[in-house]
This record gives C-alpha cells, structure tokens and sequence, in this order.
C-alpha cells in the first residue's frame, strides 16, 4: 500500500522540507573579491576601446613592473587586516630601508650582499618589536604602528636630510634587468619578487596553520582563545610579516628609485590599505584573499594608466578615482556584512 502513496514511510517535517539552494549560486563571500576583478576587466576594456596602443601585454606588465612595491607592501598588510588590525608603518620603513641601503652601499663602501639581508632583518625585527608591544600591552594597533610610522621616518633623517644617490652597479644592473615575456613585452625583476611574494602569500593563507589561525583572530579573537589556537604568537606573527615585506618592498623600491630619502613613500600606507579594502579583504578582519589585494593593486595602477593616456586629466584624479571606489567598496564591504557573509 506505501509503494501507491508518495513519500510513504518519510517523516512529515521532511516531506514538506523547503528545495536546497541551488549549488551553482555564487557564495557571499566571493563578492567582493568577484567585483573587484570583474571592475578591473571592465576598465582594462574601456581603456582598450578609447584608447590606441592600451591593450597590449607591455601595458598590463607595466602594471605590475611599476606597483611592484606597493605590491609587495599590500601582501602584509592583508594578513594585518585579516587579523583585525592595521599597520601605518610601511611607507616609513620603506624610506627607513632606503636610507639604510644608500648610506651603507654609498658612505660606508658595504656590499648589497651584506646590506641587503640587513635591511630585511631590520623590517622583520622592527614588526615583530609592534607586533610584541600590541599582543603583551594590549595596545591599539594604530596608536603602535603610528608611533613606529614616525620613529622610522625620524631614523631617515638622523642618517641625512638629504637624498642620497646610489651608484652602485649592482643595483643599477637590477633596476634595468628585464625577463622577456612574449614579443617586445618584458616584466623587471621586481614583478617577479612581487609576483613570487603573491605567491608564497597565498599558500602561507590558505595551506598553513598561521593562516587559518588568522583568519580566525580576525573573525573572533575570543573564540580563536577558546579554541586553544595560538592567538599570542600569530598576532606577533602577522606584524612580523608586514615589516619583512615593508623591508623587502623598500628593496625593490630602492632597485625602482636607486635613492635614498627620508621623503621616499610618503603616505603609501595608505595606498597599501587603498588596494587591500578595494581588493576584498573586510576592514572587521576574518575575510579577504590575497589574489584580491594583487587585483586592487592592479586597479590602482591602471587608473593611473588610464589618466596617463587620456592626456587631458591631471593626476590628482587618481585620488579622486581611488576615493569614489573606496567608498564604494566600504558600502559593498557594509551589505556583506549585513548579509552575515562568512568568517573565510
């Protein structure tokens, strides 16, 4: 008799159960990181359709070749800001690394073999030294990092008021090294560390315990606590991380500039946070990828491609530009979280 009679032998609460989601339906928490690459195709489009010679691979490298060490600089911040926290220190530690690197290769005769895994061991320390000050004091991430904003922009100048060139033809030799790539295209030496740097950022995010346990302080710290992970140690650890790749990206930026000054990245911190937030990643912490800040990174470079062929515009309208995405990216940033988008 059950074999007549449709959903025979079923509970009622499951017969009259509501239809799955369709599984094809994109998840939440891909939105942002899906509008920020789909506005960045979207632009690269229009810059092709208006303008001659836009869509060729030279043009696309060079957003890469010339925002290698904003590149490399937004990487760490992502894993500050994923852990709920921020870092105003990076551009000083860029001019900090500048300075150390001119006055020791040009005043001090020392070789870039020496100079340059100092300077990366001074970025790393200097991290972990705010990293340490923030998990032991309690203290607010942005009163700490402002503090070391200033303490290394002041270094800059008790080593010199003034820029210092570098000569030496080490550095030279990098900074007009080119990989060929396809034709006449050709990508610098730092787009291949920004590229690699990317690279490893993303398995350290997605295939390690540090950066599940990042996500998850960025999420609740308190649950992360309760869960027995190592709140102390990673949150030390992520800023740990910023200052290697703010050190690093002082290098490139040295290779980029073969100067040192203490002027050198004024305010590019906050173009690091500019790329990150546009790039998906939640200001609250817990959300975001890496592959998303490399494409904010991109977005504010072919803005300023953008503004550069147009020829007509002044290039204060890249702020204008980054701003008006900023907001919008705030209020996308807003309907996700209102949604309850997920912890990562």
């Amino acid at each position: 008799m059950s074999a007549l009679v449709p959903n025979a032998g079923v509970p009622a609460s499951q017969a009259r159960a509501k239809p799955a989601r369709p599984r094809n339906r994109l998840d939440p928490k891909y939105l942002p990181l899906t509008a920020t690459i789909s506005l960045f195709v979207l632009m690269a489009l229009l810059g092709s359709v208006f303008y001659t010679g836009f869509f060729s691979a030279q043009v696309f490298l060079n957003l890469l070749v010339d925002n290698a060490f904003l590149c490399i600089v937004a990487v760490g911040m992502t894993f500050v800001i994923l852990s709920g926290g921020i870092d105003l220190s990076v551009g000083s530690v860029i001019a900090l690394t500048t300075m150390v690197s001119a006055s020791l290769v040009e005043t001090h005769g020392w070789s870039p073999a020496i100079v340059i895994p100092l300077v990366l061991v001074m970025g790393t320390l200097f991290g972990a030294f705010m990293g340490f000050l923030i998990e032991r004091f309690r203290l607010q991430p942005f009163i700490v990092t402002l503090a070391g904003m200033f303490l290394a922009r002041g270094l800059c100048y008790v080593i010199s008021i003034d820029s210092i060139a570098i000569t030496n033809d080490f550095y030279a030799a990098v900074s007009q090294w080119r990989l060929p790539v396809w034709g006449s295209a050709s990508i610098s030496l730092s787009g291949l560390i920004a590229l690699v740097v990317v690279a490893a950022a993303m398995f350290i995010a997605h295939c390690t315990p540090f950066g599940r346990n990042v996500y998850a302080i960025g999420g609740s710290e308190q649950s992360a606590l309760l869960m027995g992970l190592p709140v102390r140690a990673t949150v030390i650890g992520v800023y740990t991380l910023s200052g290697f790749c703010s050190a690093l990206g002082g290098v490139v930026f040295t290779f980029y500039m073969l100067s040192g000054y203490g002027l050198h990245a004024v305010g590019l911190e906050l173009d690091a946070i500019a790329a990150v937030v546009i790039g998906g990643t939640l200001l609250t912490g817990g959300v975001g990828y890496v592959v998303g800040t490399l494409f904010g990174v991109l977005m504010l470079g072919i803005i300023q491609t953008l503004i550069s062929f147009d020829g007509s515009l002044s290039s204060w309208w890249t702020r204008i530009v980054v701003g008006a995405l900023l907001f919008v990216f705030c209020l996308l940033q807003r309907l996700f979280s209102a949604r309850g988008g997920p912890a990562h």
